[in-house]
């Protein structure tokens, strides 16, 4: 098969809430501008992957949106093969947030105090080592609903949000801190393993009075630079806190989102990424039987 040919996944539906259409057309456009640089591109839905062990009909580039854990696995069995894949299948498992903290923790990325939790009954009588206020998000995937981040500022509200978590069947979550300052919101593309971002862009959230803190840009794309290397993101954006003094913290990171705001430019650097990487990483694919995750 062509080193040529790739496939696009899209996101999950579910997992796009509000964000359906912008998540669609980064998708698609970055399809446009790899077919300029003359790979020859298919878009396919999750669901109209293959079989786990139907990795004869892959192609060897895939550059994906998809998070659902089942679709995760698939496409870690075809990597295993010798498939590329974009985001890497480990690298979207660690945007679930109880990963995620363990990750930055090891790596010393600077965020907010927070702590993984359980949310089942017994949840509300355990005390927490955090005071309020918080913010109690779920501790898997990232927001799929409005309910799965939520502003907790006493703690009855913190034991009140676990324990809507643990009715919908989420069993873990993580509490952080609140910190008060600038939300800025942000976008990058990676380059060579260890090297600067080929592409950063930053924003102030919307919707925000903002204190105008003064930060060093640099900085800010050093640290997020850091972050996605412990999580190993290729393409990514999330959000970060600037505060007094220039103090920052990041308090998501996030697989592929819908550049929305730069889907032109981001596109372009998306797929100038994407062709390195599938040139550089080209390796033989091997046949026989796939692993089947356990």
């Amino acid at each position: 098969m062509s080193d040529r040919l790739c496939w696009g996944v899209y996101r999950e539906v579910a997992h796009s809430p509000g964000r359906e259409t912008d998540d669609a057309e980064i998708l698609r456009a970055t399809a446009e501008n790899l077919a300029a640089l003359g790979f020859r591109t298919e878009l396919k839905t999750p669901d109209e992957l293959p079989g786990i062990r139907d990795a004869a009909g892959v192609p060897p580039n895939l550059f994906v949106m998809c998070e659902r854990t089942s679709v995760v696995e698939r496409l870690a069995a075809w990597a295993r093969r010798g498939v590329r894949v974009v985001n890497r299948p480990d690298a979207i498992r660690n945007t679930d947030r109880q990963r995620t903290l363990d990750r930055f923790e090891r790596h010393a990325v600077a965020f907010p105090e927070t702590v993984l939790v359980e949310t089942g009954p017994n949840a509300a009588r355990k005390p927490l080592s955090l005071e309020p206020p918080c913010w109690v998000k779920r501790g898997d995937v990232h927001a799929t609903d409005p309910g799965d981040v939520s502003y907790a500022g006493s703690a009855a509200e913190i034991a009140g949000a676990l324990a809507r978590l643990s009715a919908r069947g989420i069993s873990r979550a993580v509490v952080q801190r609140h910190v008060p300052g600038d939300l800025i919101k942000f976008y990058g593309v990676g380059g060579e393993p260890g090297a600067p971002l080929s592409w950063f862009q930053w924003f102030y959230h919307r919707d925000q009075k903002l204190s105008n803190h003064p930060f060093d840009p640099d900085e800010l794309r050093d640290l997020v630079q850091r972050g996605a290397a412990a999580l190993g993101l290729e393409v990514f954006g999330g959000d970060a806190i600037v505060g007094v003094g220039g103090r920052m913290v990041l308090i998501d990171l996030n697989a592929w989102p819908s550049f929305a705001l730069f889907r032109d430019v981001a596109a372009r650097r998306i797929a100038e990424c994407l062709a390195d990487r599938f040139a550089r990483d080209a390796a033989p694919r091997f046949a026989g039987e796939l692993e089947v995750p356990r």
